[in-house]
C-alpha cells in the first residue's frame, strides 16, 4: 500500500504542474496582448487624428468658398460704385464693401488659423505613425517570442501527461477513483502531507491513531477533519 501512497503523492503533484501551466500560458500570451493593445491604441488615435484633420479641411473649405463669394461680391459692389447717381446711394455700397473687406479679413484669418491646426494635427499623426511602426516591429518580435515559448511550454505539458498516463496506468482504479473523487473538490490539495501532527490540507492536528495510521503507511488514511489523503514526507519518516 506504501507504493501505491507514494505514487498517489507523485500524481498530486504532476496534476498540479500540469494545472499550474494554465497560468504560464496565460501570461506569456499577455504580453503579445499588451502590444497588441498598444498598437490598436495607436490606431485609434491616428483615426481620430484623421477625422479632426477632416473636419479641419472642410471647415476651411467652407471658409475658401464664403472667401470667393465675398470677393465676387466686392467686385460686383465696385462696379455698382462706378454707376450710382446720388451721395446716399455711394454710402450704402461704401458700406456694403466695407463690412465684405470686414468679412474678407475674417475669412482669411481663419483661413490661417485652420491651416495651423490641420499642419499641427498632421505632425501628430506623422508621431503617431512613427510610433506605430515601432510598435508594429515589436509586435512581430514578441509574436516569435510567445509562439516560441508557448511550443516549449506544450512540449513541457505533453511530457508531463506522458508522465501521468504511465503513472496511472500502474495505480489501481479503486484507488485512482479513490482520488479523484477527493480531487474534484479539494483540487491539488487532495494529497497532503502530516507535519507535526497536523494536516497541512486543513491544518488542523489529527489524533495519535490516525497520526500512527500514516507513519504505517499500511492503507490510505484520511483526514478526519476535511477528508485529504494524508501521507508522511520521507524526511519525516525518518
Amino acid at each position: 500500500m506504501k507504493q501505491y501512497i507514494q505514487q498517489l503523492v507523485e500524481l498530486s503533484k504532476i496534476d498540479k504542474q500540469i494545472d499550474d501551466f494554465g497560468p504560464k500560458i496565460e501570461e506569456v500570451k499577455a504580453r503579445l496582448t499588451k502590444v497588441e493593445e498598444e498598437k490598436q491604441t495607436l490606431q485609434e488615435a491616428i483615426a481620430k487624428i484623421d477625422e479632426e484633420i477632416q473636419e479641419c479641411e472642410l471647415k476651411k473649405r467652407k471658409n475658401e468658398l464664403h472667401l470667393q463669394e465675398l470677393s465676387e461680391k466686392l467686385s460686383e459692389l465696385e462696379k455698382k460704385s462706378g454707376q450710382v447717381k446720388t451721395e446716399k446711394e455711394l454710402k450704402a455700397i461704401q458700406l456694403e464693401e466695407d463690412i465684405a473687406k470686414e468679412q474678407i479679413n475674417f475669412a482669411n484669418d481663419e483661413i490661417a488659423r485652420l491651416e495651423n491646426i490641420c499642419e499641427t494635427k498632421q505632425e501628430e499623426k506623422e508621431a503617431l505613425q512613427e510610433q506605430l511602426a515601432k510598435i508594429e516591429e515589436r509586435l512581430d518580435e514578441v509574436k516569435q517570442e510567445v509562439d516560441s515559448e508557448l511550443q516549449k511550454l506544450e512540449k513541457e505539458r505533453e511530457e508531463l501527461f506522458r508522465k501521468k498516463s504511465e503513472l496511472v496506468a500502474k495505480i489501481p482504479q479503486q484507488i485512482l477513483a479513490f482520488y479523484e473523487k477527493i480531487r474534484r473538490w479539494a483540487g491539488n490539495t487532495a494529497v497532503v502531507p502530516v507535519k507535526k501532527q497536523a494536516c497541512m490540507g486543513c491544518f488542523m492536528k489529527i489524533n495519535d491513531k490516525t497520526y500512527a495510521n500514516v507513519i504505517k503507511g499500511e492503507e490510505i488514511t484520511t483526514c478526519p477533519h476535511c477528508g485529504r489523503i494524508l501521507y508522511i514526507e520521507e524526511e519525516d519518516a525518518q
